[in-house]
């Protein structure tokens, strides 16, 4: 188990971003020997993707709810290009898991699965962490004290995009709007 870091803490990343959260259902409870393959291809998935850097990659995190017998995994890639390329190279391990999933599963309605993808524009986020260990998206990317232009919600979601963060780098720094 990882060290609780004392205090406020945020995240900061450089750049864009992708949140991809994948997950199951077990929907029928005593097909084991359906759901149990599926299971068990995400943790190879990671293990794979953490020991190869040049994935794009960056962090992730497990859940699972007993009550709805859903798991839920929260992905943090470079960019979606990479989660794409991850996706569907013939080499990856993912491409082989989802064909066994189709082969044996495909819509007979045993094993539910889904994945939601948010592509995040530069600084067009903001997140808080107390008392936590390095977690989610300051598990990606750089983990800061929530402090100056981090102490709070809107400070960080109305920061300044960064001259390297902007697409024309001749324009004047610009804000985020909020609603």
């Amino acid at each position: 188990m990882s060290a609780v870091i004392p205090g406020r803490h945020t995240a900061d990343i450089e750049g864009d971003f992708v949140v991809f959260i994948i997950g199951m259902r077990v929907n029928h409870l005593w097909a084991v020997h359906k759901w149990l393959p599926v299971a068990a291809a995400m943790p190879k998935m990671q293990k794979a993707l953490v020991q190869d850097p040049q994935s794009g990659y960056l962090a992730g995190e497990n859940y699972f709810n007993p009550l709805t017998r859903t798991s839920c995994n929260i992905q943090y890639w470079r960019s979606f290009a990479d989660l794409e390329r991850f996706s569907k190279e013939p080499t990856q391990i993912h491409l082989e898991a989802w064909r066994a999933f189709n082969k044996a599963i495909g819509s007979n309605g045993m094993v539910g699965i889904w994945h939601e993808t948010f592509q995040v524009k530069a600084n067009q986020y903001e997140c808080v962490y107390g008392n936590m260990p390095r977690f989610g998206l300051a598990k990606a990317g750089e983990h800061i004290d929530a402090v100056g232009v981090f102490k709070n919600a809107r400070s960080r979601f109305t920061r300044p995009v960064t001259d390297n963060q902007k697409e024309d780098p001749t324009e004047e720094p610009t804000t985020r709007k909020t609603a």
